[in-house]
């Protein structure tokens, strides 16, 4: 009776005699690499969907990297308003590297394992980039706001010395914000199953396989949301309150469309990722459909980085005219 009342950790003593016991207590620490599902179907199914995921990142590379290379070359673009986007597309480059090499690899059967390291690295590159590109959509609804609100005063307002700490501080707000949360999430047990259901390693995925107590990872994860998405998408709104009303104040009908046609494309590109960012991470608890997870990422890791650099073509006159004068010299 002594001896069935005493324990070691969460297995009584008495068991500690028993082989399985400590099969079980092994397995706690058995997993040490995870297998992607990705989207199950037929292989047809997932060829298809390899042949989209390629042809939707070569087109984001290309529409990112040629922004960039806009920029670089037209000296009429260079503002502040177009070095943070030079930052947003560079941003977009690596983060939809992060995901469709390796969910290539996973469709096509070839690359479905991902180690546990691997797969925590994975996490907080993507997590960082997520919420270093929340911060800099902030800043630039900020220098609209100025550029808008305070046209007069905007090149002493925002300086090329205050753009570059703006962009640095969003990179490094990003970065540091999300290595509390990779560290709490790298510390978590893993019995098994060790599927993923998923072709990346998602916050919530890993959360679903865990053995150990995720409530800290939640709490973190709930706590940094409100702090980068919220507070950051709350910067962005006030900024357009003040730029709808100083539109609004502008007398001439041409005047209220050329002030919003500064803006339209950052709105546009604001109201995309902050929609599905809030839909994957501010929520108090793990419990969204891992499925619906899958979709909404695609849309965020693979769609959105596609649809920016086409967006702030489209909608802007300064971008088109300046690719016109490219494909004159050429």
């Amino acid at each position: 009776m002594v001896h069935e009342k005493m324990s070691f950790g969460s297995f009584p003593l008495a068991n500690l005699t028993d082989l399985n016991t400590w099969k079980d207590m092994a397995n706690r620490t058995s997993v040490k690499e995870f297998i992607l599902l990705g989207f199950p179907g037929t292989w047809q199914f997932r060829v298809s969907f390899v042949v989209v995921f390629a042809l939707m990142y070569t087109l984001t590379v290309i529409g990112n990297a040629s922004i960039i290379a806009l920029v670089w070359r037209s000296s009429n673009l260079h503002t502040p308003m177009y070095f943070f986007l030079c930052n947003l597309s560079f941003l977009e480059i690596w983060y939809t590297t992060g995901v469709v090499p390796k969910a290539i690899g996973v469709m096509l059967g070839t690359s479905q394992t991902i180690s546990f390291s691997v797969c925590i690295l994975q996490l907080f590159f993507l997590l960082s980039l997520g919420s270093t590109e929340c911060f800099l959509l902030s800043v630039m609804a900020y220098d609209r706001y100025l550029a808008i609100c305070c046209p007069l005063r905007y090149s002493s307002l925002m300086s090329s010395v205050l753009s570059v700490r703006l962009a640095l501080s969003s990179w490094l707000g990003g970065f540091l914000a999300i290595s509390v949360l990779a560290l709490l999430t790298s510390r978590l047990t893993f019995c098994g199953p060790d599927v993923i259901n998923h072709f990346l390693c998602d916050i919530d995925a890993c959360l679903a396989l865990s053995c150990s107590d995720t409530w800290p990872v939640e709490l973190a994860t709930f706590l940094v949301s409100i702090i980068v998405v919220v507070a950051s998408c709350v910067v962005t709104l006030i900024s357009y309150m003040y730029i709808i009303f100083s539109i609004l104040r502008i007398q001439s009908g041409h005047g209220r469309k050329k002030a919003f046609s500064t803006c339209s494309a950052h709105l546009s590109v604001v109201t995309i990722w902050y929609g599905s960012t809030m839909f994957l991470y501010v929520k108090p608890s793990a419990q969204n459909s891992l499925d619906v997870n899958k979709i909404v990422n695609t849309f965020n890791t693979v769609v959105t980085p596609l649809l920016n650099p086409f967006i702030y073509t489209l909608r802007n006159k300064e971008v088109k005219l300046a690719l016109g004068r490219a494909f004159q010299k050429k």
